[in-house]
């Protein structure tokens, strides 16, 4: 149920994406009075769920069909709308241009003035960077609007009153468990967030931490968001440091049959005090199918019990999160309020994301790359309406850049050549743009299958 789940919320998402993106590129084109000859949601090789198109005053249909009715062909001027089968993204196939849909020798030699290549340059520009540009503005969108609906819940840094909790490699820098932020370099960080990004994606010399009541600075390593991100914990290189209570017991489980109870806090193992959550979760996965003498506070009052823990370092519970120990701040928005903040939102991620690619083109960050697997384990196993729209906004921000990239095949490739010819006054043949394309499209193709079997790696032979 959980997948499934990730599954419906990832296509869900990238079908909206994907749509809206067309659509940008489809309303510049009919501002333009540029012919669109399909657009179509999902790919259909071979065959379509559905086809539709309008014509002599009404809308036809088409079922389960390899290729159009004949009479269709009779009205170019009037675009296919069409249902694929296979749900990996979806196309507008723009009359007159050169791309994955059209082979320069589709082209008939005689140019027609509703075509893409008649136009002038600007309006070709247009065309293609309207795209991107739907998908900004539609994160931004949907930014506003989470604000304007659920506002914002954070935890302040300075509510984090036992510090936090940091990756070997960030220990391996200076930092130590328990340690609470105060500066990272004279910026004072107010989330786990803020202090996050500026970690791994600005140039930091010094961190001032409170440590046994003590200012510390920690001089930072040029390296250390490299060995973060090539280390695989990038998300998890720091994180709120808690206790170990328990919220849930699953039933048939080796808690359940040790007797552990909702509310319980565990204290030590085999004799040993323990405070934080994350040295119980080292200590259970590093006694994989033992059993252990756990201590816990029920009731103000120290109990025992022994538990087994299972093949993967588990023992059943479901555990109190950081929001239930620390004073969580909500801000709501008036919708005007929404405007900047969700603006603000939607600008910070694009440049956040920006910042990451000088981690990419690293040794470190290339071992990170995650194709539709990595994108699809972010999303929740159980519905939820904030997840999937905030992923959904970020995921926007991410094809909006993606696509602007200058490598023939993307939107930033055809923009580049029309950027040349604008400045140059030389438009590049057809043949020459064909042959880009497949270049990049081969190129885009080796990237996917290098990141799709990075992910293989990671979830199925880890």
């Amino acid at each position: 149920m959980g997948i499934s789940m990730q599954i419906l919320g990832l296509l869900a998402s990238l079908t909206f994406l994907v749509v809206t993106h067309e659509l940008g590129h489809f309303s510049f084109a009919k501002i333009f009075k540029t012919r669109v000859d399909q657009f179509y949601v999902f790919f259909n090789p071979g065959f379509s769920l559905l086809r539709m198109k309008r014509f002599n005053g009404r809308m036809h249909f088409s079922f389960f069909s390899s290729k159009a009715p004949e009479e269709w062909s009779k009205h170019p001027e009037s675009t296919e709308w069409g249902l694929g089968w296979l749900p990996l993204g979806g196309y507008c196939s723009i009359n007159g241009m050169v791309d994955e849909t059209t082979k320069s020798s589709d082209l008939s030699e005689e140019v027609h003035d509703w075509e893409f290549r008649a136009k002038p340059a600007w309006q070709r520009f247009l065309i293609i960077i309207g795209g991107v540009l739907v998908n900004f503005i539609t994160a931004i969108i949907i930014y506003i609007l989470i604000c304007f609906h659920w506002g914002n819940d954070f935890i302040p840094l300075e509510n984090a009153r036992y510090g936090l909790e940091f990756s070997q490699e960030m220990l391996d820098a200076g930092f130590q468990n328990g340690d609470k932020i105060l500066y990272v370099d004279s910026f004072k960080p107010e989330t786990l967030g803020d202090f996050a990004n500026a970690m791994l994606l600005d140039n930091v010399k010094t961190v001032t931490v409170e440590r046994d009541n003590l200012e510390t600075i920690i001089s930072i390593p040029k390296d250390l968001a490299r060995k973060v991100v090539g280390a695989g914990s990038a998300s998890l290189f720091c994180n709120y440091r808690i206790p170990f209570v328990i919220d849930s017991v699953l039933a048939g489980t080796p808690a359940a049959k040790a007797g552990l109870m909702r509310g319980d806090s565990l204290v030590g193992i085999n004799d040993s005090t323990l405070f934080c959550f994350f040295d119980f979760k080292k200590s259970f996965v590093d006694n994989k199918n033992k059993e252990l003498q756990l201590d816990f506070i029920r009731n103000d009052s120290l109990h025992h019990t022994s538990v087994s823990i299972d093949s993967i370092g588990n023992i059943g519970v479901a555990y109190k999160q950081p929001a239930d120990f620390f004073d969580v701040v909500h801000v709501n928005y008036s919708f005007w309020q929404s405007i900047p903040t969700g603006t603000k939102m939607g600008f910070t991620t694009l440049a956040n994301y920006v910042k990451q690619f000088k981690i990419v083109f690293t040794k470190e960050g290339a071992t990170q790359l995650g194709s539709f697997i990595t994108i699809g384990s972010i999303f929740p196993k159980v519905w939820d309406w904030y997840r999937f729209w905030s992923m959904t906004a970020l995921l926007g921000i991410i094809l909006a850049f993606m696509n602007i990239i200058p490598i023939p095949g993307l939107d930033g490739g055809y923009i580049l050549f029309i950027l040349v010819e604008m400045i140059t006054g030389k438009k590049p043949s057809d043949k020459f743009l064909g042959i880009a394309n497949t270049i990049g499209f081969i190129l885009l193709i080796i990237l996917m299958v290098y990141a799709l079997g990075l992910d293989f790696k990671r979830f199925i032979f880890k």
